[in-house]
């Protein structure tokens, strides 16, 4: 039984797919759009709003904690001067996911996803 075993396994061994799910979650917060297939889109939203979430509030603590998740240090630095203030009022759901259809070489479902503005 599956109970209380959340998240997807895209495939992958966990090593693999935790180091996947930091670039794209870097690389999200670097451009602010992603284009991805479906189910690691929703993957990467749940790790990105929860290194968001820790970038409003800017404490050692905090930075730290998101610095565990990000690989690049100037994209913690945008984290914390850029995105934390722009949704320090906003109480969740920062990213949006826009169904594309399928890709054309294996027909996955593909995503685009996205910060708020």
């Amino acid at each position: 039984m599956r109970h209380r075993i959340a998240g997807r396994k895209l495939s992958r061994p966990t090593a693999h797919r935790m180091s996947l799910l930091r670039t794209a979650v870097t690389d999200l917060l670097r451009h602010e759009t992603l284009r991805t297939t479906d189910a690691k889109a929703r993957e990467i939203r749940r790790m990105a709003e929860k290194v968001i979430t820790r970038g409003k509030t800017n404490t050692l603590h905090s930075r730290r904690l998101a610095a565990a998740v990000l690989r690049d240090k100037k994209v913690l630095t945008k984290l914390f001067d850029e995105l934390g203030t722009r949704y320090v009022d906003r109480p969740g759901g920062y990213t949006r996911i826009t169904k594309l259809g399928s890709r054309k070489g294996d027909a996955a479902p593909m995503a685009i996803i996205e910060l708020m503005p």
